[in-house]
């Protein structure tokens, strides 16, 4: 008889698992746990956005000269009342943010799911925020990745020009800097995000980057999740560059291991890191990325982070 599957587990528990992730905008946050989305699909994942919770709209920030950075222009206050219920299992009234018109439509009734993420500027940024949540990332692109991103994103999909784009991030960067990074001393796992040494393009091309992910150590731990390199295969097979590298360091008092991934893997790595994972943490199917010759840095990175917050999930030990 096979286990249980630990997704009927969180189907049938009482608790609201709830996942924070911080970082400026356009930084990849949705990316990093599109996983667990995909994991353990949307009868069991329900995402708040916190743009929703702004308290100015575009013009009036414009008029005040606020950015969305500032804790001002921002319902910290009633985020942080709105998570309270929401780990209790209560529908709330959400408000809604549309960044087409820059302007808020009604309120929707947002009913939680078993695990709940928050993403955005200001997710685990007070002592309350942090209290009910499980697990806090932090994604960090480097400046130049940054920069080029946000560019891309606002141009192509929200309709800014290049010149106004450069103006904001001049704009928001103090505000970042003082509001937004120092949430990083904060999280579980950071996500640093630079230029691929093999070279730049590729990160336009492929969505090839060198990718930094930073853990604290785990306090407790289920058997050992295997990240078998076929040397074979490698020697053999792979025509693309890639590099793994790991590194202890210190941030913010707390002992960290840097994995750091550049380029790209071949597809049978991450297919048999997914099995491996399935079979420690009786979550199945894990395929996100099954079938693919070739999978990249932040495919590897995102499937580990995957695996610390299932590991967090299968050890909280209450709904608190």
């Amino acid at each position: 008889m096979h286990p249980p599957n630990f997704k009927d587990t969180i189907a049938s528990s009482p608790c609201i698992f709830t996942i924070g992730v911080a970082g400026d905008s356009g930084s990849g946050k949705t990316t990093f746990t599109q996983g667990i989305r995909k994991i353990f699909g949307s009868d069991l994942v329900s995402t708040i956005t916190l743009d929703d919770y702004h308290a100015l709209d575009r013009k009036a920030r414009e008029e005040q000269g606020i950015t969305a950075l500032h804790p001002k222009a921002n319902r910290i206050d009633v985020l942080e009342q709105d998570l309270i219920q929401l780990r209790l299992g209560v529908p709330i009234e959400k408000p809604v943010y549309n960044h087409a018109t820059g302007t808020f439509d009604p309120p929707v009734i947002f009913r939680p799911k078993k695990i709940l993420i928050l993403e955005g500027l200001h997710t685990f940024s007070t002592p309350t925020l942090r209290k009910y949540l499980d697990f806090c990332l932090f994604v960090n692109p480097e400046r130049e990745v940054k920069y080029d991103w946000k560019i891309r994103r606002d141009v192509e999909k929200r309709g800014y020009t290049r010149d106004e784009v450069m103006a904001e991030i001049r704009e928001r960067e103090p505000d970042y800097a003082q509001y937004v990074l120092p949430q990083k001393s904060f999280a579980d796992a950071v996500i640093t995000i630079g230029y691929s040494e093999y070279g730049r393009s590729l990160g336009q091309e492929r969505n090839v980057y060198r990718i930094t992910l930073a853990q604290k150590k785990l306090r407790q731990s289920i058997e050992d999740i295997d990240l078998s390199l076929d040397l074979y295969s490698i020697l053999s097979l792979s025509e693309r560059n890639f590099s793994l590298k790991f590194l202890t360091s210190e941030h913010d008092g707390h002992q960290m291991g840097e994995l750091v991934i550049d380029g790209e893997l071949s597809g049978h790595v991450v297919e048999r890191l997914e099995h491996s994972i399935e079979r420690q943490t009786r979550v199945h199917p894990i395929a996100i990325f099954r079938n693919r010759e070739y999978v990249t840095a932040g495919d590897l990175a995102q499937l580990i982070v995957c695996w610390r917050i299932i590991h967090r999930r299968i050890f909280m030990e209450s709904c608190r």
